[in-house]
């Protein structure tokens, strides 16, 4: 595609889902890229800036702020965001992009999944979507069940269909193995075969693949965290938000527990998204789509540098 088609279609996605948005009464907000808090997680590693006073992140997504607007009364919202990554180049990565975000106060999965629905309708004229829990992926895909399988048996299923682990992973912790050795599979079995009739809703995680999503409160080994995936493409992904303070803070030790095992630096704790949670956090559903994946799929093509007018290369 020459630049103006590709300007044009990105422009009529944009003009479409804002239009979505508005008459589904959230508001569009605005929140800053560079800060002085970053979300830490495991396997993401965010920009730092060096600055006089003191450094600065380049936000990995803009969820941190729009929870902190959240706790302050903000309402549903979203917001097309700028989004950061170090080290990240590939086909459907980049260190920039732009995340389509939104959070809905009151919202549970059942509520977020005819949103999707009606979002991936208007945006790829998709109709209907599969929900499918994690288990029945894995299952039929992989042919292992990922919640009562160990790190061997999911390293075997990776090994059966081609994908054998890296080496090293022997000397990891176990249940540190068995999240990769789920990971693996995820990436390389599950995903590609899903999402090729309609849009599929992939739910019931592990709860050691949480994130930040609440337990379910049926089944505490199950996360309510779902992730999108449209011809084998992971377009979204999000959770109900778990809300304590408490249980946030454990997150954030764990996953800066992972990032100093990895050798990645120990990201600071982000205070003012801890003292955000808690009375004033409502309960709710948040989620992040990957915009430029979201025209990659509307244009039919493979890669994300053909849908955007600069990469990280030419930027």
């Amino acid at each position: 595609m020459t630049t103006r088609p590709i300007l044009e279609l990105r422009a009529r996605m944009r003009r479409s889902l804002r239009d979505l948005f508005d008459a589904a009464g959230f508001v569009e907000v605005d929140t800053p890229v560079l800060a002085v808090e970053v979300l830490p997680e495991a396997h993401i590693d965010p920009i730092v800036v060096p600055l006089p006073d003191a450094p600065r992140f380049l936000q990995a997504s803009p969820e941190a702020m729009m929870k902190r607007l959240l706790a302050r009364g903000a309402g549903p919202i979203y917001q097309f965001a700028h989004a950061f990554r170090a080290g990240e180049r590939g086909l459907q990565h980049d260190m920039e992009f732009v995340l389509l975000e939104w959070y809905a106060p009151a919202a549970e999965l059942d509520d977020v999944a005819p949103f999707l629905e009606r979002l991936c309708g208007v945006a790829l004229g998709t109709s209907g979507i599969d929900r499918l829990s994690c288990r029945e992926a894995f299952l039929a895909h992989a042919g292992v069940d990922p919640l009562t399988a160990d790190a061997e048996d999911l390293e075997n299923a990776a090994r059966g269909a081609g994908t054998p682990p890296p080496e090293g992973w022997a000397a990891l912790p176990p249940e540190e193995r068995r999240d990769r050795g789920f990971e693996l599979l995820l990436a390389t079995v599950v995903q590609p075969r899903l999402g090729h009739d309609r849009p599929v809703m992939l739910e019931s995680w592990p709860a050691s693949q949480a994130a930040f999503a609440r337990l379910d409160p049926l089944d505490p080994a199950l996360a309510r965290r779902f992730e999108l995936f449209v011809r084998g493409v992971e377009l979204a992904n999000g959770w109900e938000e778990e809300t304590s303070r408490e249980v946030l803070e454990t997150r954030i030790a764990a996953a800066n527990n992972l990032r100093r095992a990895a050798g990645r630096p120990v990201l600071p704790v982000p205070r003012r998204l801890l003292e955000a949670h808690g009375a004033a956090m409502p309960a709710g559903s948040g989620v992040a789509l990957g915009f430029d994946r979201l025209v990659m799929l509307a244009a039919g093509v493979d890669s994300i540098d053909a849908v955007r007018g600069f990469d990280s290369g030419t930027g």
